[in-house]
């Protein structure tokens, strides 16, 4: 079986918390964490036991800060602690795309560290705002192979589009660019609509409840389909640099 970059992080990830020195985080100035010195494996076990979000934050802030300013081995320690929910999403974004698999995690892993390095820190929900960073950079390689490997019965022949033209992934993208909604909004309706990921797993990351995730994709659904029926979204308009909100 081939290796992935994130099958290498692992590895990398695993050296560095090994006994009889594994890199550490103090967990006394962060509230709500173990009052003692924590080995990141511990401190990702307890991230995925459900922290609040005030804690994931303030984990999170600390990690970043650390990857910033304190070199590579904070780097690897930080995208250790991300790997298994980076793992989970690389595997989603795979799914009908297998060929795909190996670029799909070295882009869902860039994304990551991308956002890892440039991130707002002071916003809340850290972990989220990386955690759609990774997704969108692996579902853009997913669109990307898609358009490359081409149907072999793909028609030749000319015909006139179905509106609103286009895959609905497109349609989302249009959107953003029109200003109808924001690049959240679209990887929300994206993610759970079009993608395997389902709304109590955003909930979760997020620390809000369901009702008040699909509460925001409903009305997001609605801005969408109304600028739809307008005609706001036609490439034309589009290119004329027509915005509505």
């Amino acid at each position: 079986m081939s290796r992935t970059a994130l099958s290498v992080a692992e590895d990398a990830f695993r050296l560095l918390v090994c006994e009889p020195g594994p890199l550490v985080v103090d967990g006394r100035p962060i509230s709500g964490l173990p009052d003692r010195l924590l080995p990141l494996d511990q401190l990702r076990s307890l991230l995925i036991a459900g922290a609040g979000t005030e804690v994931s934050d303030a984990a999170w802030r600390h990690l970043a800060v650390r990857a910033r300013e304190d070199g590579p081995v904070w780097v690897v320690g930080a995208v250790g602690v991300a790997l298994p929910g980076l793992t989970r999403m690389a595997v989603r974004l795979s799914v009908g795309a297998t060929a795909a698999a190996e670029d799909i995690d070295s882009e869902v892993l860039a994304g990551f560290l991308t956002a890892l390095r440039s991130a707002d820190l002071k916003a809340p929900r850290v972990w989220l705002r990386l955690c759609w960073a990774a997704w969108r950079a692996g579902k853009r390689c997913r669109t990307v192979d898609e358009l490359l490997e081409l149907p072999a019965d793909l028609p030749v022949g000319s015909r006139s589009p179905r509106r609103p033209y286009g895959h609905p992934d497109l349609v989302l993208s249009r959107a953003v660019h029109a200003g109808v909604l924001t690049v959240d909004q679209a990887d929300l309706i994206g993610a759970t609509r079009l993608g395997d990921v389902l709304v109590e797993q955003i909930a979760a990351v997020s620390g809000e409840s369901g009702s008040v995730v699909r509460m925001r994709r409903r009305r997001a659904e609605l801005k969408l389909v109304a600028a739809l029926q307008r005609g706001d979204l036609a490439l034309p308009m589009l290119r004329s640099g027509a915005r509505r909100g």
